[in-house]
């Protein structure tokens, strides 16, 4: 879809009667049009890396309308942006966002559906002239996708303190920059970057919705539904050393095939966490074969294994049997075995509290409760380490993200919108 036709296809079929409570879909749609023309790439989709001036760009716009809806706007040395609206007491805040960087050519939904949810409560405070009784904070957090330096995530992890400084004199972008010199010429600095950690005690909570880059919801045939928890992956290197020799000339009995063992190995993995855990899942996304000839038997094979669960008990004891499998594999087929864990980050569930509230809400709405745990890594799973979080996801047509025919219709994006709302309001009331 062409970017220019983004605003006529979301209104076409809006349901007009989710106007209501000062939610306005007219307006969600509109900022989402114009946010789509910032980065625009063909065919329809977007291009704004992390730390770039087009992320730059959609931050200034989306600031822009954050003033207008009476919001304190401020902007820290990682690039993140806090807009804040007073409660009627003191204390800490109930925050909401996103983020508004992209995949290279990605789609309109992922991260701007989140900043422009939260921001659209706000406005609908406005309209209905509701003072929240706490604390409000709408959020936009720098280059969550991590397609500027292959490390995502980079201003929730500069915001809570989970970036060290050898991670941050090791970053290089597409370009061969420090993450120094892209700070500076984003207009910050790398001084600014390590003084942008916030006093999370400023914050009670923090609410994010997400298009669900998933079926679940299509499949329930429900608009919106309710993160369970969101999973940590653990990236183990395995890597299978046999003898190379001639295709041709080496009898099948007696090889030291290193592909034939990793191929068992691969085939085998699914069935290890469906044994664990309903929402475990291990994949094997990447493979290098050596010497890669036609003709010669693999002398080795380096792959690697991403493990998850939205919990961490059962997430290590997949990796654990991950290993397990890789070592007895290795010894059946005589080659030689080494394996080393490169990633290991502590999933993030969301409490039972929190996801019963929401449920409650949904059903408000006439929305049946479905529960649906996130195998992607979102901010509000950095910022989970440190405070309560709840994640609410949107209906995705077909599953489709990071993609330009990423699509959520606009009723159920305002769908998403009332449900955010009504648990933000909620949460304002508990002292």
């Amino acid at each position: 879809m062409e970017n220019s036709r983004l605003y006529e296809e979301l209104i076409k079929g809006y349901d007009k009667r989710l106007d209501h409570s000062g939610v306005s879909g007219e307006r969600l749609a509109k900022r989402l049009h114009a946010l789509s023309e910032i980065g625009y790439s063909e065919p329809g989709g977007v291009k704004r890396p992390g730390l770039s001036n087009e992320e730059r760009q959609a931050k200034h716009l989306v600031k822009s309308w954050m003033e207008e809806a009476g919001l304190e706007v401020r902007e820290d040395g990682a690039g993140n942006v806090f807009a804040s609206l007073r409660g009627r007491s003191a204390g800490p805040a109930i925050a909401s966002g996103s983020h508004v960087d992209s995949v290279p050519n990605g789609g309109n939904f992922d991260g701007p559906l989140g900043v422009l949810s939260a921001l659209e409560v706000a406005e609908a405070w406005k309209e209905s002239g509701f003072v929240p009784e706490k604390p409000y904070e709408v959020v936009i957090f720098s280059d969550e996708e991590g397609s500027r330096f292959n490390s995502g995530l980079t201003g929730s992890r500069a915001m809570t303190g989970n970036i060290t400084e050898a991670e941050m004199k090791q970053l290089r972008d597409y370009n061969g920059e420090s993450l120094g010199q892209v700070l500076d010429s984003y207009g910050t600095s790398i001084e600014a970057f390590r003084q942008s950690v916030r006093d999370l005690g400023e914050l009670e909570l923090f609410a994010e919705v997400h298009i669900e880059q998933g079926k679940k919801l299509e499949q329930e045939n429900q608009p919106v539904g309710i993160v369970s928890g969101i999973a940590g992956p653990a990236w183990m290197e395995v890597r299978f050393s046999g003898q190379a020799g001639h295709a041709g000339n080496t009898p099948m009995i007696g090889r030291t095939d290193s592909l034939v063992a990793a191929g068992e190995f691969v085939s085998r993995l699914p069935e290890l966490p469906p044994a664990i855990s309903e929402t475990a899942v291990a994949t094997v996304g990447k493979l290098d074969v050596s010497p890669n000839g036609i003709n010669v038997i693999p002398e080795q094979v380096v792959l690697h294994v991403d493990a998850r669960d939205i919990h961490k008990e059962p997430r290590d004891l997949l990796v654990e049997r991950v290993r397990n499998l890789a070592e007895q594999i290795a010894e059946k087929h005589g080659v030689a075995i080494s394996l080393q864990q490169n990633t290991s980050i502590t999933p993030v569930p969301i409490a039972d509290e929190l996801q019963q509230e929401l449920a409650g809400i949904l059903e408000r709405q006439g929305i049946e409760p479905v529960k649906i745990p996130s195998g992607a890594g979102h901010d509000a799973m950095i910022v989970g380490r440190h405070i309560p979080v709840a994640m609410l996801f949107v209906r995705s047509k077909d599953g489709i993200s990071h993609n330009p025919k990423e699509w959520s219709s606009l009723s159920d994006c305002v769908h998403g919108v009332h449900a955010l709302k009504g648990f933000i309001e909620s949460r304002m009331a508990k002292a």
